[in-house]
């Protein structure tokens, strides 16, 4: 778990639309510490992007590694990006002003200011206009060409999914596959314990079962009687089938979570086992959430610039939260989408069928609230969320999120092995400081 972390934070370095709060620092000295294919990386680019992923760490409330570690795992995502890039660049990848504009009109969106007061944030905080378009302009880049280069090549086939979906029926089958969560009385049974012993033994245990299964409370009983660990009321924490004594898991195959089983024999005496929790192992989805959403678009052009069409939707959502009017009416008026004269009823939407722009802002709604004005490549959005609700998928939706899922894993895999092929395939020279 560790080392995907540390994954996730190197390969965030250069990755400033989510890091938009970061300023870029000069730490020290400048000077060349490693050259790809002739072009060099400097100290304070390495210096920069590591203070950047510390102060993500700490944001996320880890402990970042030893100071020598990380900045050795930022130089190599920074090598790795940098070979990429001229890889991008000789092959014709390029990406014009208005993905850069639109990526920037997002990065303001989600800091809820309008790109003017975003870059006066971003002056004030040592990151200057043209270096955040460069830099989102980098990403894009990158974006762009695992798109072509790994994206594209992955092919996930019907006999690929029909071998998911069996694997995953025959792990839903096993017991030992699942994941359970038992606790236990135990009455023990000393080693060498005779025959009338253990009968005075077996019948306190039976005992307590019917009181058990009379209402008394199991984690009081085992306080006060059991002879194992209880420290978390005989607790074992949740943990795979066959992590427990088979014994166990046929004696709780058939109980309900919530009930106990019937006494169980060990050599460490008479168990009584209660069911707290069980999973089926890593269940493929077989339903998704909906969301049910209205919004009012403003369509910017030379007739309505990007901040009046800001400014205009935040004077509208004050008029709603104030009660001048309504949203469904305000959509009527003024929305400029084939869905004004529902009231900017947008029916019932499942994930995938909005642009990402809109529905990351809608996913973070809760039922009934309005998002601050939001921008997409289509305009400037208002955004209401009326209600979610799960659905059960028909069996060719399953079929293709099945499909999905084992894209994305192949996808990773494949990523990391074409990044490490091309990284190979550079001409890379690390340089000490100087003396």
């Amino acid at each position: 778990m560790k080392s995907r972390f540390w994954t996730l934070a190197f390969a965030s370095v250069a990755v400033l639309l989510v890091l938009p709060a970061l300023a870029q620092k000069t730490l020290s000295a400048d000077f060349v510490v490693a050259v790809v294919n002739s072009e060099p990386i400097t100290n304070s680019e390495v210096q920069s992007a590591v203070h950047r992923v510390t102060e993500q760490i700490k944001a996320q409330h880890q402990t970042p590694p030893d100071a020598e570690e990380l900045r050795r795992g930022v130089l190599e995502r920074l090598i790795s990006d940098r070979v990429q890039l001229q890889m991008a660049n000789e092959t014709g990848i390029r990406v014009d002003d208005a993905a850069v504009d639109l990526a920037e009109q997002n990065l303001a969106s989600q800091n809820e200011m309008g790109v003017d007061a975003f870059r006066q944030r971003m002056v004030k905080e040592g990151l200057s206009p043209t270096t955040l378009r460069s830099q989102l302009r980098d990403q894009l880049t990158l974006i762009r060409l695992r798109e072509r280069e790994v994206d594209a090549r992955i092919r996930i086939s019907d006999q690929d999914v029909d071998r998911a979906l069996a694997e995953q029926q025959a792990a839903n089958a096993d017991p030992m596959a699942q994941e359970i969560n038992l606790a236990q009385l135990l009455i023990a049974v000393p080693e060498k314990a005779d025959d009338k012993l253990v009968s005075e033994l077996q019948a306190q245990a039976q005992a307590l079962l019917v009181r058990i299964r009379a209402g008394e409370d199991f984690a009081a009983l085992v306080k006060q009687y059991s002879n194992a660990d209880r420290s978390k009321n005989g607790e074992f924490g949740l943990r795979r089938a066959d992590r427990y004594p088979p014994s166990f898991v046929q004696a709780t195959l058939s109980v309900q979570v919530g009930s106990v089983s019937d006494l169980v024999r060990s050599g460490a005496g008479f168990h009584i086992l209660k069911v707290l929790e069980r999973r089926a192992p890593s269940a493929l989805a077989r339903s998704i959430v909906q969301s049910h959403a209205n919004h009012i678009l403003l369509r910017t052009g030379p007739e309505l610039t990007q901040a009046a069409a800001l400014s205009k939707l935040t004077d509208i959502r004050q008029r709603i939260a104030s009660g001048k009017t309504d949203f469904a009416s305000a959509a009527r008026e003024y929305s400029q989408d084939g869905s004004a004269p529902q009231g900017g009823d947008l029916g019932w939407a499942s994930p995938g069928m909005f642009v990402p722009e809109f529905e990351e802002v809608m996913n973070r709604l809760t039922e009934g609230q309005i998002s601050n004005p939001a921008v997409s490549r289509f305009g400037v959005h208002l955004i209401q969320l009326l209600e979610r609700r799960r659905v059960e998928l028909k069996p060719r939706e399953v079929r293709e999120l099945v499909r999905n899922q084992l894209r994305e894993a192949k996808l990773e895999e494949a990523y990391m092995t074409w990044t490490r092929d091309i990284r190979e395939r550079a001409y890379v020279e690390l340089r000490e400081p100087p003396q």
